[in-house]
């Protein structure tokens, strides 16, 4: 299920940007946002099904197109982490824009579909980031302030 919504957000987030990538002349970076990430993350998810991806349990050996591969994933999340940053700016400098149209200032005018794709991206991002931190940070905090409770149950 999870292998499934690692190639569904990215197309839908390209979708998404590609059919709406002129409809939001209040912050015309939001498009680009999503087209980008969705291209990104489609090829992470890509990569990951490589077969030099894949290392056999017990296997220290660093083969090159190993070696290649944890270089380019590890770019690619950095820059991916970056662009999330900048994208949750962008979202955020409008929140909320105007949704309809308006003939008078049609500069602070967005897509609703767009900006509200964008904000739910945005939001599970952040959901997923503070659910991975509390599930790495928690057993290191409890191991700093309770190593005898997590060592007796061992």
């Amino acid at each position: 299920m999870c292998k499934i919504f690692h190639f569904f957000l990215p197309t839908f987030l390209f979708g998404i940007g590609i059919m709406y990538r002129n409809e939001c002349p209040q912050q015309p970076y939001i498009p680009i946002y999503l087209i980008v990430g969705g291209v990104f993350g489609f090829m992470m998810a890509v990569l990951y099904w490589f077969p030099c991806t894949q290392r056999e349990e017990g296997d220290s050996n660093p083969d090159p197109p190993g070696c290649l591969y944890s270089t380019w994933t590890s770019l690619t999340k950095l820059f991916l982490f970056c662009w999330f940053i900048a994208g949750s700016i962008w979202i955020c400098s409008i929140y909320e824009p105007d949704f309809v149209k308006n003939p008078a200032s049609p500069e602070l005018y967005c897509n609703k579909t767009l900006y509200q794709s964008a904000l739910f991206y945005t939001i599970v991002g952040y959901s997923i980031m503070f659910v991975y931190l509390v599930h790495c940070l928690l057993p290191l905090c409890l191991s700093l302030w309770c190593p005898t409770v997590i060592y007796d149950n061992v």
